[in-house]
């Protein structure tokens, strides 16, 4: 072999080499872009509040850099509900027997934000929330996967669930919170919210088909059966209830004292009644998005002194 062709080869061979080289590290490239980055070991130390995130690769944790935290004392008429649910999670996150828990009730009433305001309390004391859509509940036995054995507690926050005939995301849940071999990680709980109270939709006819046998024992048919059986496996089922004028009316003036806002109590007062039926809504949140465009055109002086007399604002209702 003459010296011009094997120059000839080992150029073509260092080619191959450099272009074998490019596309290994374009496949990293690729699969660095599907998989993320892995969240290292002290993201939970550093970080609050997680979310799966299924749109590249088979589904990580991904941390939530400015969590939407809550003031608990900010839920006026559903103190009932908070104080259990918040009784559930101390027993939790103190390493004592507790439930999976599901928030049902009208829109608006502070299910969600519940579930938000467990961050400040607990936060310091080693819980964490990670907060799965509904539509990656098929990806809930992974989640579980990457949660077991860590040091935190953690809050799988599930929030507005609720299924249509024919979904089967529900089974994933259903196995996850009591009927699969594979037992529940000892430091998750599952926090669902829901406008539901079973989670599944109930036709007349699958109410029909409930009867009472001889005996006079009720039998709900199966189909209820079924749909009953994942609401039955939360051992904590919290009711968030409408509330009546008066609570509206004392859910407005806290968030208006919070506020700062200025406008007196007689002309507030009618304006946040007029918002709510305009809205056909008595809830919390629609007093929030009243406050919240109150303090703005506050801010930007389309709000005068209309009106000097002021009426005592109603004290807040306790449930």
């Amino acid at each position: 072999m003459n010296v011009s062709l094997q120059s000839e080869m080992m150029g073509r061979l260092s080619r191959l080499v450099a272009s074998l080289q490019r596309v290994l590290e374009l496949g990293e490239k690729v699969l660095d872009h599907l998989a993320g980055t892995p969240l290292d070991s002290d993201a939970f130390d550093r970080h609050l509040a997680f979310r799966w995130d299924v749109s590249r690769g088979p589904g990580r944790l991904v941390a939530i850099e400015d969590p939407h935290l809550f003031d608990l004392d900010d839920l006026v008429g559903v103190e009932s509900a908070v104080a259990r649910l918040v009784a559930n999670i101390e027993q939790f996150v103190a390493g004592y027997p507790s439930n999976h828990v599901l928030l049902y009730g009208e829109r608006g009433t502070g299910k969600s934000s519940a579930v938000k305001g467990l961050i400040a309390p607990f936060g310091g004391r080693g819980l964490r929330i990670v907060e799965v859509h509904k539509t990656d509940l098929l990806h809930l036995p992974s989640v579980l996967a990457a949660l077991r054995g860590l040091p935190h507690r953690f809050v799988l926050f599930c929030d507005d669930l609720s299924f249509d005939a024919g979904e089967s995301q529900y089974r994933e849940l259903k196995a996850a919170l009591e009927g699969s071999l594979v037992a529940p990680p000892e430091n998750v709980r599952i926090v669902a919210t829901s406008n539901r109270r079973h989670l599944l939709p109930e036709s007349g006819a699958e109410t029909r088909a409930a009867h009472l046998d001889e005996a006079g024992d009720l039998h709900m048919g199966e189909v209820i059966d079924e749909k009953l059986a994942l609401s039955d496996r939360f051992g904590l089922v919290l009711g968030f209830y409408g509330f009546n004028q008066a609570t509206y009316l004392a859910i407005v003036r806290r968030y208006a004292e919070k506020a700062g806002i200025q406008t007196p109590w007689d002309l507030l007062r009618a304006e946040s009644l007029r918002w709510a039926l305009d809205r056909s809504s008595r809830s919390g949140r629609t007093a929030k998005q009243f406050i919240d465009d109150l303090a703005g055109r506050e801010a930007i002086g389309r709000v005068g002194s209309i009106g000097r007399g002021q009426e005592t604002p109603p004290s807040p209702r306790r449930a």
